[in-house]
């Protein structure tokens, strides 16, 4: 049996029932109310600008941390300037008593010398021997100051140390100390006074 032309059929062969599209109700449309999106995206903006920080309290802030950073700078530069006044007094002081050690040593020679004079009934000899006495205190004195002669004879000229007042032929090498008119004295290692010297020339 042949199918009739416009039939439809399921996959039982029975006939299918057409539909009246007219019959057919559209599904009901749902109903947003209006502002919804706007209301829901301006609630979510305003709660992002409640939770940062105003102008007011930026600028707040700002002033506490500059003043922090001020009050800073302020003590550290008293500080500095309290550090820098200390050295300036210690600085004085040392110039100032730079000596007192030296004047101290100094003390018990000008005690010997006078000692010296107060006797009248010593001869020439006692006399000699406490001149000798006072000399060594007084080089005692000297090396514990660190102020050392210098007394070159026999040495090479050395013109850091030596200051030639003359020259004089010699026999051997030129330029050797013959004689020294005035010792000369160093302070730790520094020439305060350089040795008055004869130098020996070639003949």
């Amino acid at each position: 049996m042949q199918d009739t032309p416009n039939s439809q059929t399921n996959n039982s062969n029975e006939p299918l029932e057409k539909i009246d599209a007219s019959a057919v109700s559209p599904a009901p449309a749902r109903c947003v109310p209006s502002g919804t999106f706007h209301d829901e995206a301006h609630n979510t903006e305003t709660s992002s600008i409640d939770t940062m920080p105003s102008l007011e309290e930026l600028l707040r802030q700002a002033e506490l941390t500059s003043a922090e950073h001020h009050d800073a700078w302020l003590r550290a530069k008293a500080e500095t300037e309290n550090v820098r006044r200390r050295a300036l007094e210690d600085v004085a002081r040392a110039g100032k008593f730079a000596v007192e050690k030296f004047a101290t040593e100094l003390l018990a020679v000008k005690d010997s010398l006078e000692a010296a004079l107060a006797n009248e009934n010593q001869n020439a000899e006692n006399l000699k021997a406490g001149v000798e006495l006072t000399l060594k205190q007084l080089s005692a004195a000297f090396e514990k100051s660190h102020l050392v002669e210098i007394s070159p004879l026999g040495e090479k000229f050395d013109p850091h140390k030596h200051q030639a007042i003359s020259q004089t032929e010699a026999e051997g090498e030129p330029n050797q100390v013959l004689s020294v008119l005035q010792k000369g004295y160093t302070l730790h290692d520094r020439v305060i006074r350089p040795a008055l010297v004869i130098v020996s020339k070639a003949k």
